[in-house]
């Protein structure tokens, strides 16, 4: 796997890029393919959350569990789907609350790039996924990756908020240095559990307001 990434990413990566496990997972993908087998998010766009969200700019992380697995949908930035592509019920809810925290209408796009590229990294668990398989990749070693991510950003940067939506996503917690960032927990936004917690959670206001208390352009949550 030919991984072309944002240079600081890179450099800050290459290390986990040549490690064994790595390797498995592009042996893995690369077999896969050559069997028929149809993979999301399309192979240009795995990395998209780095190449949209540069290491030195990184403002905030919203953790995803796995790529969406329908047609069209993944485009490697989590809980994102393309520009014209109906949003998935779990976006919709994240709409909902932005409209009810920050009184934003709800988009007609679920299209989250403008988010990455102010500085959300929005960080899948496991980067692939076979078609119509939920969690099929689950085990291939992403997590692995993007619990460096995770443990990465805690490093090497100060104050980013952590958005961390159900049980998944916040046992990532471990990963990072509390005592200099802010991290957001709350139930996750999908129809099973967004009235459990999730709505009214506020977690896109508490986010700017943490960013301007560090002096930090917060983040413009329109779309």
């Amino acid at each position: 796997m030919n991984v072309q990434l944002e240079a600081g990413w890179k450099a800050a990566l290459q290390e986990e890029f040549d490690k064994p496990y790595f390797g498995k997972i592009a042996d893995f993908l690369k077999s896969e393919i050559t069997a028929g087998k149809t993979i999301y998010p399309p192979g240009k766009q795995i990395f998209n959350a780095f190449e949209h969200t540069h290491l030195d700019n990184v403002k905030v992380v919203i953790i995803g569990q796995d790529p969406y697995h329908n047609p069209g949908q993944a485009m490697g930035l989590s809980f994102s789907v393309p520009d014209g592509v109906k949003p998935p019920p779990s976006l919709m809810n994240i709409f909902k609350e932005m409209q009810t925290d920050l009184g934003i209408d709800p988009p007609s796009s679920g299209d989250l790039t403008k988010w990455a590229d102010q500085g959300v990294l929005l960080l899948n668990a496991s980067l692939t996924v076979e078609a119509n398989q939920p969690m099929s990749h689950s085990q291939l070693g992403w997590h692995i990756f993007t619990d460096e991510v995770i443990r990465l950003v805690s490093k090497e940067k100060a104050n980013v908020v952590f958005i961390l939506w159900g049980k998944f996503a916040q046992n990532k917690e471990v990963l990072i240095d509390a005592t200099k960032h802010r991290i957001i927990k709350s139930a996750h936004p999908s129809p099973l559990s967004a009235y459990n917690g999730f709505f009214g959670s506020a977690p896109f206001s508490k986010t700017n307001s943490w960013l301007q208390e560090q002096g930090i352009q917060p983040i413009d949550w329109s779309l």
